[in-house]
């Protein structure tokens, strides 16, 4: 076989590899109705697996109908701002015992001294009000 077209093979292998893992991926469901939920992952070198930040909740305001992400903004929405985490990374985010599933919508806060903002909906969700402490790490 030619050298040219056994690199053509081993990357269409690769690229198939990718789609068959992509395609896994997205068929897990992350719903609340019964469904299984993604594995978190432990912060490694902490006694209980879990980042801590400060974080407030946010609403929208009538000139942002779109998240930084592109995500309508709507009271219903769920999610969390941050400035570095890139859009779409699902999260765990944990307050006064509630743990709740959600992802990177939007870019900020811009206020120092705080890591995230929460969508006035996931903030009631959790039962979070003004800046407080909140755990939180990765999903699978």
């Amino acid at each position: 076989m030619r050298p040219a077209l056994l690199q053509r093979a081993i990357w269409l292998t690769g690229i198939c590899f990718v789609a068959v893992i992509a395609a896994v991926a997205i068929t897990r469901r992350d719903s609340v109705h019964g469904h299984d939920l993604p594995g978190a992952i432990a912060v490694p070198g902490t006694k209980n697996g879990y980042y801590t930040a400060r974080a407030a909740p946010y609403s929208s305001t009538p000139a942002h109908s779109r998240t930084a992400c592109g995500q309508p903004f709507l009271k219903t929405t769920e999610g969390v701002a941050h400035p570095v985490l890139p859009c779409g990374v699902r999260l765990y985010v944990r307050f006064h015992g509630k743990e709740v599933l959600t992802q990177v919508i939007d870019r900020g806060p811009n206020v120092p001294g705080r890591d995230f903002d929460i969508t006035k909906a996931l903030a009631d969700r959790l039962n979070l009000h003004g800046t407080q402490t909140i755990q939180w790490r990765f999903a699978k």
